[in-house]
C-alpha cells in the first residue's frame, strides 16, 4: 500500500501557484466578511440536505439497495424526514440512479414526493475519471455520463464528483479510514490535464441537460490542498462547474495542515455546493504526532460561523449537505443542520 502523498509536495511538483496566507491574515479576512443586501435570501428555505453515509449500501440478505426496492428506500428516507430534513443527496454508493431503469427512477421520485423530500444533489462516489486502471477510468467516465442524465431525470440540480478512488482494504478494516494512508494521485501533469479534459467533457453534457457539477476537495487527490483545488477548477474553466469545499476532508489529515482559515479563504469563493462536517485535531508537532476525530459543527476545529458568513458574502448560494461519521450520524447531522440554519440566519441579519 503506497504512502499518501503530501499535498504540498504534489502541489510543488505540478508547479501550482501558491497563495501564502498566514493564520492571522486569513482569520481577519473571514471576520471582516460583509453579506451584501439581497432580499431573496432566506435562512428557513435555504436547502440543507442529509447525507446517506449512515445507511448501508446493502439490504438484509445481501441484496443491493437498488434490488431491495421502493419500500426499502422509503423506510430509510422516512428517517431523514422525521429528523427534520427536507432535502437529501442521493449517492451512487447507496442508490446508483445512473444504472437504474426509468421505472425505478420514477419510483424513487414518488417515494421522495410522498415524504416531501427534494434532491439537493446526486453524487458519484469513488468513481475517479483517472482511476489507475485505464479500463475502470473509462467506465467511470461512461457511468458519470449516465449519472448526469439520471440526475436531470429525477430533478437533481447538481451532481457532485471527485477524484478519490476506492478505499484500500486496510482502510475499511479500521473505524476511521483516514487514519490509514489511502490512494493518491501522482504528481503527473499529463494525468492532471486528462482529468481536466474529462471534467470539461462532462460539464458540456451537464450543461445540455441543465445540471451543474461540483468537484469535491479530497485528500490525496489533485484537489487535496487549497491551492491545488483552486488551480484545478480554474483549469476546467466552465461556468457550470464549481467546488465542493469540504473543509473536513482536509483538516482531518493526520499530518501538518495549512490553517483552516487559509483553506476557507481560498476555497469558499469557488463553492457551488458544500459538504459540511467537522473534526477535532490533537497536535504535538515536536513529536510529529497528529490525530483527528469527528466532531459536531460547533465543537471542531473549523469555525463554521465565520466560514458560512464568508461564503455567503462571497456569493455562495448553493445547498449545504450535513455529514457525520460515527455514532448516530443521522442524529448528529440533524443537530448540525439546525445549528447551521441558525448561522445562515445570523449572517443574513447583518446584510450591509
Amino acid at each position: 500500500m503506497p504512502e499518501l502523498a503530501d499535498p504540498r509536495t504534489v502541489t510543488a511538483s505540478l508547479a501550482v501557484p501558491r497563495r501564502v496566507l498566514d493564520r492571522q491574515t486569513a482569520a481577519a479576512i473571514l471576520d471582516d466578511a460583509l453579506v451584501p443586501a439581497d432580499a431573496g435570501l432566506d435562512a428557513e428555505s435555504w436547502p440543507i440536505g442529509a447525507a446517506m453515509l449512515q445507511f448501508p449500501s446493502v439490504a438484509p440478505g445481501g441484496k443491493s439497495v437498488r434490488d431491495a426496492g421502493p419500500d426499502h428506500w422509503h423506510r430509510q428516507l422516512r428517517r431523514l424526514r422525521r429528523e427534520g430534513f427536507g432535502h437529501v443527496e442521493i449517492p451512487s454508493a447507496w442508490l446508483p440512479i445512473g444504472e437504474m431503469t426509468s421505472d425505478e427512477r420514477s419510483a424513487l421520485v414518488a417515494a421522495l414526493a410522498d415524504l416531501d423530500l427534494s434532491i439537493c444533489a446526486t453524487s458519484m462516489v469513488r468513481m475517479s475519471v483517472i482511476d489507475p486502471d485505464p479500463a475502470r477510468a473509462d467506465e467511470n467516465v461512461a457511468a458519470t455520463h449516465r449519472g448526469i442524465d439520471a440526475a436531470a431525470e429525477v430533478g437533481a440540480p447538481l451532481v457532485c464528483l471527485g477524484l478519490h478512488e476506492a478505499l484500500f482494504p486496510e482502510q475499511t478494516a479500521v473505524p476511521w479510514f483516514w487514519t490509514v494512508p489511502g490512494p493518491a494521485n501522482p504528481p503527473d501533469r499529463v494525468l492532471w490535464d486528462r482529468a481536466v479534459a474529462r471534467f470539461r467533457e462532462l460539464s458540456e453534457h451537464a450543461r445540455a441537460v441543465g445540471v451543474q457539477l461540483s468537484i469535491e476537495v479530497y485528500e490525496g487527490t489533485f484537489l487535496g490542498d487549497a491551492d491545488s483545488a483552486v488551480a484545478f477548477i480554474t483549469d476546467i474553466d466552465r461556468d457550470n462547474v464549481g467546488l465542493n469545499p469540504d473543509l473536513g476532508n482536509l483538516v482531518r489529515a493526520q499530518r501538518p495542515i495549512e490553517p483552516w482559515e487559509a483553506i476557507a479563504v481560498k476555497l469558499l469563493p469557488l463553492a457551488n455546493y458544500w459538504h459540511v462536517k467537522n473534526y477535532v485535531r490533537i497536535e504535538s508537532p515536536l513529536e510529529d504526532v497528529f490525530y483527528s476525530a469527528p466532531a459536531t459543527l460547533p465543537v471542531g476545529l473549523i469555525d463554521y460561523r465565520k466560514a458560512v458568513r464568508y461564503a455567503i458574502a462571497q456569493g455562495f448560494r448553493g445547498a449545504f449537505l450535513a455529514e457525520h461519521y460515527g455514532g448516530d450520524g443521522l442524529g448528529v447531522s440533524a443537530e448540525n443542520a439546525r445549528y447551521l440554519r441558525g448561522l445562515i440566519a445570523d449572517a443574513l441579519e447583518d446584510q450591509s
